[in-house]
């Protein structure tokens, strides 16, 4: 191809409003095919006919496994699949999920990177946690343009700030501006084909739904005594990675800050079992020092009145950190040397 001709679009939390604002910027004759992924529910509705509204005479197209593609098109990712780009077609793929989602913005923007080359525009807008940087990273890789909606223009600024730090991003500008740099982008004749790292096309297998098991894996990552939230399988960190990233045997795959996200749930959720087993533990040596008394077993009753005691202060302790880690105030203060 002689020009630019294959633009990925990914973003999540506040991402509706500067998607509308690009769609809106671009000409109806515009010489690319435009693919977008969106973080949606496995359920979610509405969204194909929010984006078209916003497109205006540009086609829009809910994405189908084999579907072809064409310029002037634009083509969204079907809810729980990743949308992928071979040559000259659209795939569905049903690999495992990225930074807890599916589709993912990775997985296109890997596959775009993959088949297409210097011919890709990446573009990553608002959105929490980091899915798209490592995919952006990927296209720059492969000789692509990284185009990144300006952090401070955005509702979540976290997603695009993780895009920058991943790589070199060739403009970082506000949402009004990038449908017309857009425009003027993909009249420009790409650069020189660069080769496909191997990395790059197996985690495109992966999210395909290709087996991956612990040699394919050992090729880019390395085992970490960290384990998968998802199935409890072993995680390995990927090689050279930015950001930091893991993948488990079979294809999980989070970001850190994503981990982190995830391992704090699971936290809270330990935390408020084991206050309940203490609580439960704490009402039972009461009761069994109330029979002592009762049974005239005086050293027995304070026996387990102190129990008691013990165990309703462990229940307190534990109470005072779950209400703190759902304080992300409190946290700061603590974590600056403030009185909470």
């Amino acid at each position: 191809m002689s020009n630019r001709d294959i633009i990925v679009i990914g973003g999540s939390a506040g991402a509706t409003a500067p998607l509308k604002q690009i769609l809106g910027g671009l000409p109806p004759d515009v010489p690319a095919a435009i693919f977008i992924v969106l973080h949606i529910p496995a359920q979610g509705i509405g969204i194909l006919s929010t984006v078209a509204a916003a497109a205006g005479k540009l086609p829009v197209h809910q994405a189908m496994d084999g579907m072809t593609f064409e310029r002037g098109h634009v083509y969204l990712a079907a809810p729980d699949h990743h949308l992928l780009l071979s040559a000259d077609r659209l795939r569905l793929g049903r690999g495992p999920r990225e930074n807890m989602v599916r589709p993912a913005i990775d997985a296109l923007f890997r596959s775009a990177a993959l088949h297409h080359g210097p011919r890709v525009i990446g573009v990553v807008l608002s959105g929490s946690l980091s899915d798209g940087a490592a995919g952006l990273q990927a296209i720059k890789r492969c000789g692509g343009m990284a185009l990144v909606q300006d952090p401070a223009d955005a509702i979540s600024a976290e997603m695009p700030q993780r895009a920058l730090e991943a790589t070199v991003a060739d403009l970082c500008i506000p949402a009004a501006r990038l449908g017309d740099v857009l425009s003027g982008l993909t009249q420009e004749a790409p650069g020189a084909v660069l080769p496909v790292a191997p990395d790059i096309r197996l985690e495109v297998e992966i999210a395909a739904g290709e087996r991956i098991g612990s040699i394919s894996l050992a090729g880019i990552a390395d085992p970490s005594a960290l384990t998968c939230p998802r199935c409890g399988g072993v995680l390995s960190g990927v090689k050279e990675a930015h950001p930091m990233r893991f993948r488990c045997q079979v294809g999980h795959a989070y970001t850190a800050d994503a981990l982190a996200k995830e391992q704090e749930g699971q936290v809270d959720e330990a935390l408020r079992v084991a206050l309940r087993i203490i609580e439960e533990r704490a009402e039972l040596v009461h009761r069994m020092a109330e029979n002592g008394r009762r049974t005239g077993r005086p050293a027995v009753a304070e026996m387990y009145a102190l129990r008691a005691v013990e165990y309703r202060e462990y229940a307190d302790m534990i109470r005072r950190v779950v209400l703190q880690s759902l304080d992300p105030v409190l946290r700061q203060r603590q974590r600056e040397g403030e009185p909470s």
